[in-house]
């Protein structure tokens, strides 16, 4: 008779056990949802990331600061990885407004928006986007991103190189193609953004691929941009070798450069300053990203537009972003402080614009 009373106990245990477990995952799934992580990315937690950033720009903007427009009218939030990434980007943009109202650094700062300017900005209708071209730092990337986006082409992987910078066959309208009115509309209600770069380090990339490498095959930089530079530029006379980065300094230091400017058309794009190009301190962009953290910037750029859905930055090759000093430091060592100094005075408002150091072998 035993037998049945210690199966009872048995089963009693057995049921208590039941209950337990599932109190604990009742528990377990109110605790989840009432203190779920902020940092996930969901519609309903947008309301409160905005709050969060709102909150840390007001402890660290003065009150006259405020999110750009462009970000208040799209109504887009940042979440997930990216939650850090608006303090980054505000800051620069700070920056940038502090500088463009330092009265010593106005000549190198404003600039007018001028044809030059309005056709370096290509257009994207359908998802209210413009992008400056500020070639040397990986721009063809984004452009077939915007190439994709315009319907052109359905994905980056169908892109024809040669289709990228052929503007009659991209499918991309400069800023430039559209009236007056279109365009002052455009400027104040689209997203707008370009990429920016050590300034040296650009000039040195610029130096590479067209007098050196010149993979793209353009005849001009070797056969008449760079005997007009050394005809004026070289102080050995008797040298026959080609066009040297000593040369190209001296060129892009001279104060009187622009009458070469003048005959080399719009190939100087890919050495003049990110003011010339884009006038930073005339129009107001959404984001600045910048080369050296392309990897984080991209995706926050593709989200802050609105269109993380839509397409992807194409795959950044491990290390290609990164600032590498020491080639900097090597295309400069055979090169006179006095013709260093004269080229970081051309370009000293991109340096301090974007919060780029004034390099070492300047100060020492």
């Amino acid at each position: 008779w035993l037998m049945p009373d210690n199966m009872h106990h048995q089963w009693l245990l057995l049921a208590a056990c039941f209950w337990v477990i599932f109190m604990f995952m009742v528990a377990s799934k109110f605790i989840t949802l009432t203190f779920k992580d902020p940092d996930g990315y969901g519609a309903k937690q947008e309301p409160l990331i905005l709050t969060a950033v709102t909150k840390v720009e007001q402890v660290h903007v003065p009150e006259e600061k405020h999110w750009p427009e462009e970000f208040q009218s799209t109504g887009k939030a940042f979440s997930g990885n990216l939650i850090h990434q608006p303090l980054v980007h505000m800051e620069r943009l700070e920056l940038l407004r502090n500088v463009c109202k330092d009265t010593a650094l106005r000549n190198l700062s404003h600039t007018a928006v001028s044809k030059f300017v309005l056709d370096r900005i290509f257009v994207c209708d359908k998802h209210k986007i413009l992008f400056c071209q500020t070639p040397k730092v990986g721009n063809t990337q984004w452009k077939k991103v915007l190439i994709v986006l315009n319907g052109a082409f359905s994905s980056i992987e169908e892109i024809p190189e040669n289709i990228v910078h052929d503007h009659e066959k991209n499918g991309l309208p400069r800023l430039s193609s559209f009236s007056d009115s279109e365009i002052k509309k455009r400027l104040n209600l689209y997203f707008k953004f370009f990429i920016v770069r050590d300034p040296f380090e650009r000039l040195i990339s610029a130096f590479k691929d067209k007098f050196v490498h010149n993979p793209r095959f353009e005849p001009w930089y070797r056969h008449e941009i760079a005997p007009g530079i050394i005809r004026k530029y070289r102080k050995n006379r008797t040298e026959t070798k080609g066009l040297q980065f000593e040369d190209f300094v001296r060129y892009l230091g001279d104060p009187n450069h622009r009458w070469l400017d003048v005959q080399f058309g719009d190939h100087i794009i890919h050495w003049v300053t990110y003011v010339e190009l884009c006038a930073p301190c005339e129009i107001t962009y959404s984001v600045i990203g910048h080369h050296e953290t392309l990897e984080d910037d991209a995706p926050y750029i593709l989200k802050a537009a609105g269109i993380d859905h839509l397409v992807s930055y194409p795959t950044i090759p491990p290390g290609i972003t990164v600032y590498n000093k020491t080639k900097v430091e090597r295309y400069f060592s055979g090169i006179s402080k006095r013709d260093i100094r004269r080229l970081y005075a051309r370009f000293e408002g991109d340096f301090k614009l974007f919060g780029y150091r004034e390099p070492d072998f300047l100060l020492n």
